[in-house]
C-alpha cells in the first residue's frame, strides 16, 4: 500500500506518478466479487419461500452497467456457468439468461447512450424481474409445480436493495484502481 500521504500537494503528486493499477486487481476484482456473491446461497437463511435476492446477478448488472466494457459480452456463460453449480437451480438456466442478459445489456447500451441512475435502476429492475421469473418458473419445471407468484417479496427486496448493490461495486471499483504497482 501507498501508506498515508503527508506533506505539500507537491511531494504528494511525486509519490503517486509512476503508480498504476495492479493488473490482477483491476482485471479480476469484477469476476471475483460476482463469484463470491454467487455463494451467498450457502448462508445460514432457511425460509419456506424464496426470499434471498440473486446477489450474483445484481452484482453482474451492478458491474455491467457502471463499467460497461469491464466484462466481455461473453462473461455470461462461464459467471452463469459459476452460479449454476452454487444457486441449486437446473445446470445451464444460469448459462442461458446471463449470456442473455449480457446481450440485453449491449443492446440497452446502444440504444441509451447517456443514462442516469434511475434508467440504470429501472433497466436492472426489468432485469432482475425477468430473472426470477423465468428462473421460478424453470425451477416449477423440474419439480412440476410451478408457482411464480412466491418470488414477490424476493423481487421486492431485489429492487430495494440494487441501489446499496451498486454503490458496494463503486467502492469496489475504487479500490480496483487504486495506483498500487510501480511503473
Amino acid at each position: 500500500m501507498l501508506g498515508p500521504l503527508r506533506g505539500t500537494p507537491e511531494e504528494i503528486a511525486r509519490k503517486r506518478i509512476n503508480r498504476e493499477p495492479w493488473p490482477v486487481l483491476a482485471i479480476g476484482l469484477p469476476w471475483a466479487t460476482i463469484m463470491l456473491a454467487s455463494m451467498a446461497s450457502f448462508s445460514p437463511v432457511i425460509a419456506s419461500a424464496p426470499v434471498m435476492p440473486p446477489f450474483a446477478y445484481m452484482m453482474l448488472l451492478a458491474w455491467r452497467m457502471m463499467r460497461p466494457g469491464m466484462l466481455p459480452l461473453w462473461a455470461g456463460l462461464p459467471l452463469g456457468l459459476f452460479d449454476d453449480l452454487y444457486s441449486g437451480m437446473p445446470f445451464g438456466s444460469g448459462i442461458v439468461l446471463w449470456s442473455a442478459t449480457m446481450l440485453i445489456m449491449e443492446l440497452i447500451d446502444e440504444k441509451f447512450l447517456w443514462r442516469g441512475f434511475v434508467q440504470d435502476w429501472l433497466a436492472a429492475s426489468m432485469l432482475i424481474a425477468a430473472y426470477l421469473f423465468l428462473t421460478s418458473t424453470l425451477a416449477g419445471l423440474a419439480v412440476a409445480y410451478p408457482l411464480p407468484t412466491v418470488i414477490v417479496p424476493q423481487l421486492l427486496i431485489s429492487v430495494v436493495l440494487y441501489p446499496v448493490n451498486t454503490r458496494l461495486v463503486a467502492l469496489l471499483d475504487r479500490i480496483r484502481l487504486l495506483p498500487l504497482k510501480r511503473i
